[in-house]
């Protein structure tokens, strides 16, 4: 079955957020997005590599390992900033969608983010998600995949008046944050296909996810 892109309910939202938020508070946005990219021009993993191995929680306690998960069959990995970020949200629920494709592939989800436990549960009950949603605290494995960043300072007084209290979502006081990335994760723990973007709202199709789990 053929869903609406999810491009294009990314730049809906986008739409929206351009209607309801003061230029200067745009531009800001903008700002930190490229001050982002200077860190970094290369974000994330290439392909043909061996994706890093973890060990991370989801919100009951019950422990997933990749490379535990990968000897079922393939995962799709997805790096996402937090349930704050309404960009995220659509992303998630996008690949809900899918997940009858994805599981009929003999596929499975994986889904990262810097949330405590408690907030993770909040993405999942929020959006009826029925993949593992998990906890990397610190960003260690956002860090092992090339991810990882510090939001600049100048932003976090404008996130806080906005009701994002990174610190608070985190439990750590170090504003660091994965810029949103996914990778295709074959049964060798190959990295297939990826897609890492500063740009938060811009994220990989899930029917092109689809198309590399059915050449697997």
């Amino acid at each position: 079955m053929e869903y609406q892109k999810l491009q294009s309910d990314l730049e809906a939202a986008k739409a929206d957020m351009e209607k309801m938020l003061p230029s200067e508070v745009l531009d800001i946005f903008d700002k930190t997005i490229q001050d982002i990219r200077n860190l970094n021009a290369t974000y994330g993993l290439s392909l043909g590599t061996k994706a890093p191995d973890f060990s991370l929680p989801d919100y009951t306690g019950q422990v997933i390992t990749l490379s535990e998960e990968t000897t079922k069959g393939p995962v799709v990995l997805i790096f996402y900033r937090g349930h704050w970020c309404p960009f995220c949200n659509l992303e998630l629920q996008a690949y809900q969608r899918y997940m009858n494709e994805i599981t009929s592939l003999h596929a499975q989800l994986i889904a990262v983010s810097p949330q405590t436990p408690e907030h993770s549960m909040s993405m999942q009950q929020k959006n009826e998600l029925s993949f593992h949603v998990l906890s990397d605290l610190h960003n260690q494995i956002a860090e092992k995949y090339n991810l990882k960043f510090k939001l600049p300072e100048y932003a976090h007084e404008l996130y806080k008046s906005l009701d994002i209290s990174l610190d608070t979502f985190h439990g750590n006081s170090a504003w660091e944050l994965p810029v949103p990335a996914t990778y295709v994760i074959d049964k060798e723990g190959i990295i297939r296909a990826g897609y890492a973007d500063a740009d938060y709202k811009k994220r990989m199709e899930p029917a092109d996810v689809l198309q590399v789990l059915r050449s697997l």
